[in-house]
């Protein structure tokens, strides 16, 4: 196969007309162009040349073969430029897994500038309700970087973004909405906007209940922290949601819970060398 080089030197003779000139175009020698040129007729099996009085030219062969020479040095400097471009991070793809509560509240300003700044990286955005969910898409390659709770199930590299509590929304006209927290003893035997096996929310209050003693009755079901809020401040129950997920400027009434319930958000990196993954989770946590 030849070399890019082979093709640069005829490219290079043919436009400047003689081998002398090719030579001083690409600063080489001009037994060092010859050898490249006469590689290059070996491997094709026949002359690209002719060798005239004064420089030379093309011979069928060579006029035929010259504007595929052109394109192949044409596809590697795109090449070249294409990942020095991806290496300086001001072009690429970065494709983002987000809990679904949290892609208004946490993500949105960081995507709001990136696509004004960075108007030649491709964002793709997935939202998902469970952080073992974001974590098999990172592992299994599907996404570079999840923005969420963190996962017992990823073994990469995580950095912390934040953290947020868990609040109770409480209906109006229940006797909890006296009190200044809630304890989880209050939730006993109280009907509870819960979640969804799909939400990754369910097993983790339902553990945390339990160590309080506490078996939550969950009277509807929900797949969404933001709809569990509504459909507490609509009376259906009492529901624990995550402060990201609360609608804005959410008409319900929140109480914290007492012992204080928090949760860790965390990036979950697929690629930490990458530059465009780098730059993200530092704009995302504002440093």
């Amino acid at each position: 196969m030849p070399t890019l080089r082979a093709l640069e030197c005829f490219v290079a003779v043919v436009e400047a007309g003689s081998i002398t000139a090719g030579a001083t175009a690409l600063h080489l020698s001009q037994p060092a162009l010859s050898h490249q040129l006469a590689s290059l007729e070996t491997e094709i099996g026949t002359a690209l040349l002719e060798r005239l009085p004064r420089g030379v030219r093309p011979t069928p062969t060579g006029r035929a073969v010259l504007a595929d020479a052109k394109a192949s040095l044409e596809s590697a400097n795109r090449v070249v430029q294409t990942g020095k471009a991806l290496a300086d991070g001001t072009e690429g793809r970065l494709r983002i897994a987000c809990a679904e509560s949290m892609t208004v509240p946490i993500l949105a300003p960081t995507l709001r500038t990136w696509t004004r700044k960075y108007p030649d990286i491709r964002l793709d955005l997935t939202e998902f309700t469970s952080a073992d969910a974001m974590a098999e898409a990172i592992s299994s390659g599907d996404a570079d970087i999840a923005i969420g709770p963190a996962s017992a199930r990823f073994l990469g590299e995580v950095v912390e973004i934040a953290t947020e509590d868990i609040v109770a929304v409480v209906p109006a006209g229940l006797d909890l909405m006296d009190h200044t927290e809630v304890a989880w003893v209050d939730l006993a035997g109280r009907p509870i906007v819960h979640y969804h096996h799909d939400n990754g929310l369910r097993l983790w209050i339902d553990a945390v209940a339990s160590s309080h003693d506490v078996h939550l009755t969950a009277v509807t079901r929900t797949r969404h922290a933001t709809t569990a809020a509504q459909l507490a401040h609509a009376g259906l129950g009492i529901a624990l949601v995550p402060e990201t997920a609360l609608p804005p400027r959410f008409g319900g009434v929140t109480k914290p819970l007492r012992p204080r319930l928090q949760r860790t958000v965390v990036a979950m990196l697929g690629s930490p060398s990458d530059v465009l993954v780098q730059r993200f989770v530092r704009d995302v946590r504002g440093k």
